[in-house]
């Protein structure tokens, strides 16, 4: 195993980051059952290679604009809407767990026919592409793992009352509730004070974006499902036995990857971080000083800057 070793800091924050609009969209059919919202990120420079985004809970392929901005003269990406989120259709019965949606984002790259690809994922995306890359190394060239959601065995004190609320029935009906009684502002403030380092950080574009989502959010009858249902997912997998665990799956990945966490992550705690990167056999950690639990829309550029040393690894060799 080549140890985890701390990429170079990058943490000074740029002037400013790149503040494009949300790339076009399309709705696809996964399977003939599964509606899949696809958000394409054309290249901008001969011979880039293909890239796909998972985002985390409560998120969307919109969260990657910025960085597959920056990343477009290397790669060409796309960024999916996991089901239940976005702009995407509801999952089919029991497919909000991570093996479901690790199916789904395997499914997606055998059917588009872009494999292998450089795999990008964020908190509950980030758990989903572990297990993608494990299980499928055929699939994978490079992995970027953003604040993934490991499994923890013992949760922050913040987070433990709520563990139980999961087991109770019709739970999904309460939080339904709890959802439609805010505001669109209300909840898209909610998200940037949870995943931001700094708050203040988010630009007015990126704010107005982030009140659409949580409008789009609300108009859809399975949002609330949909959370609960992917929440449940993730506390199941803390649950699994050692030899189904995510951190079993990690030891397996052979794709070089690159472990990226802000240490001011309130949900995902950057403890895991080094354990992260030294269970993964090939890869290099990047801790980022005053950052949250999404450092590709906190310091898009900074990631991408960190991104570009993994892709000149596994590029592949050009003919003299």
């Amino acid at each position: 195993m080549t140890p985890a070793r701390l990429a170079p800091d990058l943490s000074v924050r740029p002037t400013s980051d790149p503040q494009v609009p949300p790339w076009p969209g399309r709705t696809v059919q996964l399977d003939g059952s599964v509606q899949l919202h696809v958000r394409d990120t054309p290249a901008t420079a001969p011979g880039a290679e293909p890239a796909l985004y998972v985002h985390g809970l409560g998120g969307s392929g919109q969260n990657w604009t910025d960085l597959a901005d920056l990343l477009s003269d290397r790669l060409e990406g796309q960024a999916i809407d996991l089901p239940g989120f976005g702009r995407s259709g509801p999952a089919l019965a029991g497919g909000y767990s991570q093996p479901s949606y690790a199916d789904l984002v395997v499914r997606w790259i055998e059917e588009s026919g872009r494999g292998p690809v450089h795999l990008f994922g964020n908190s509950l995306g980030g758990a989903v592409v572990v297990r993608v890359a494990a299980l499928r190394p055929d699939l994978v060239r490079s992995l970027t793992l953003i604040s993934p959601a490991m499994p923890v065995y013992r949760p922050r004190a913040e987070h433990r009352p709520m563990l139980p609320v999961l087991v109770l029935p019709r739970v999904d009906r309460i939080v339904d509730r709890v959802i439609r009684s805010a505001t669109p502002h209300q909840m898209a403030q909610g998200m940037v004070d949870v995943c931001f380092g700094d708050p203040t950080a988010v630009s007015k574009q990126r704010w107005d974006e982030a009140v659409e989502e949580a409008e789009q959010r609300l108009s859809v009858p399975w949002g609330a499902t949909a959370y609960v249902g992917s929440l449940r997912g993730l506390v199941g997998s803390y649950l699994a036995p050692p030899g189904r665990s995510l951190w079993r799956l990690a030891h397996q990945i052979q794709a070089p990857t690159l472990v990226i966490w802000g240490h001011r992550d309130r949900l995902v705690d950057v403890r895991l971080a080094r354990k992260t990167a030294k269970a993964i056999p090939d890869s290099q950690l990047l801790v980022l000083r005053g950052v949250g639990h999404t450092a590709q829309l906190e310091c898009p550029r900074i990631v991408a800057r960190a991104v570009i040393p993994l892709l000149d690894r596994v590029a592949p060799a050009v003919a003299v």
